[in-house]
């Protein structure tokens, strides 16, 4: 890769020796996936460290949507948001459920609770709500909904790895949460994910369905996948969980420089609740993304012009979430996909650009691209 490039993300690595070290350990014991030692114990560090009860390890962080909707025995119509990765509602579709579509709330990006009920239907069975860019939904909110109409709540937290509010866990909301481990992620284990229940009985109700449905060596309980993680991926979690903490803080110091250098230029704008996580002691966030938003009238450049600008200067930004799942053609008849109903997501997806965002950016790095934009 040329090293002028300024990637949207990179990777964070274990150390090479420590990896080798933890490889001989499986070459020796010769047990390489099917629940081996090191998948064992990261399903518990990672338990212990996110705060939650119960963690079902899979290869990567679309199976356990799929997984979450097949266990919670969901059916009909699933109300969700468009501003997000295909994945979320790929899994509705792949369940033979029909995604229906609200708009987001414009401060955070996340659905809003307020259109969640105009949306519901005889047919409605579940909510399925995103911690866009990290950022905890309305999650109180949300379940009140839910319990009302007896519907059941499957938070896609992929960008919420370590996300707490007043000491809680956001993964503890709604009946359960799902998360990516891939490698664009704060924390990774090359391709993974998880999948957050509440109790002893459900996380065995996961396992077998992630191990083609078997329940003991000679009993299928229901017609199962194959999503377990393997022992290489388990053990390079392991060592990615010692330094995660010091990605964090790295990632939080670049989101201040950011921040405080572009806060007063006109036309250029973040969501408000990234300002309240720099110096609030009950907000735990992770900094994955860094979203921009472009107003193009009052910047005198539209989000593309600036995108392709920071692109010929070899800074790789993003447009999360451009376009939105409802324009892609696949989704573009479901309910609620129409452009009138989405204004908000609309208008989110065609102004934002997701700035680098990594551990590893250096200080020249940050002030190059913010070079390209004041």
């Amino acid at each position: 890769m040329d090293k002028n490039i300024i990637t949207v993300t990179s990777p964070l690595l274990p150390d090479l020796d420590e990896f080798h070290s933890l490889l001989q350990q499986i070459w020796d014991n010769k047990w390489i996936t099917n629940n081996g030692s090191f998948h064992k114990q990261l399903e518990q560090e990672l338990a212990d460290y996110l705060g939650v009860s119960y963690l079902s390890l899979f290869t990567n962080g679309t199976l356990p949507l799929l997984t979450a909707l097949q266990a919670l025995r969901i059916t009909g119509e699933v109300i969700t948001t468009p501003y997000s990765f295909v994945a979320t509602t790929h899994s509705i579709w792949w369940n033979s459920c029909k995604p229906v579509f609200v708009d987001v709330d414009p401060a955070t990006g996340n659905m809003d609770p307020e259109k969640i009920e105009a949306a519901i239907s005889p047919k409605t069975t579940a909510i399925m709500p995103v911690h866009v860019y990290g950022k905890p939904c309305d999650t109180k909110r949300i379940q009140e909904i839910a319990d009302t109409y007896g519907l059941k709540v499957i938070y896609d937290a992929a960008h919420a790895f370590g996300v707490k509010e007043n000491g809680v866990s956001v993964l503890n909301a709604g009946d359960m949460s799902t998360l990516s481990f891939h490698a664009t992620k704060v924390y990774n284990t090359i391709e993974g994910g998880a999948l957050i229940v509440k109790d002893a009985e459900t996380k065995k109700r996961i396992d077998d369905l992630k191990n083609f449905g078997f329940h003991n060596e000679t009993t299928v309980v229901a017609p199962g996948i194959n999503s377990k993680m393997d022992e290489m991926r388990s053990a390079y979690g392991l060592l990615n969980l010692k330094q995660v903490d010091s990605a964090i803080t790295a990632r939080k110091s670049v989101a201040k420089t950011y921040y405080e250098a572009l806060k007063d230029v006109k036309g250029i704008s973040f969501y408000p609740y990234l300002k309240e996580t720099f110096n609030n002691d009950n907000l735990h966030y992770n900094y994955s993304y860094m979203p921009m938003f472009v107003n193009a009238e009052e910047y005198g450049m539209t989000r593309d012009e600036l995108y392709a600008k920071m692109k010929e200067a070899k800074v790789l930004g993003r447009r999360y979430f451009y376009p939105l799942i409802s324009e892609f053609s696949t989704y573009k008849g479901c309910q609620g996909a129409d452009r009138s109903n989405l204004p908000n997501a609309h208008k989110m997806a065609d102004s934002v650009i997701c700035l680098p965002m990594h551990h590893l950016l250096s200080d020249a790095d940050v002030n190059r691209i913010l070079d390209l934009i004041v």
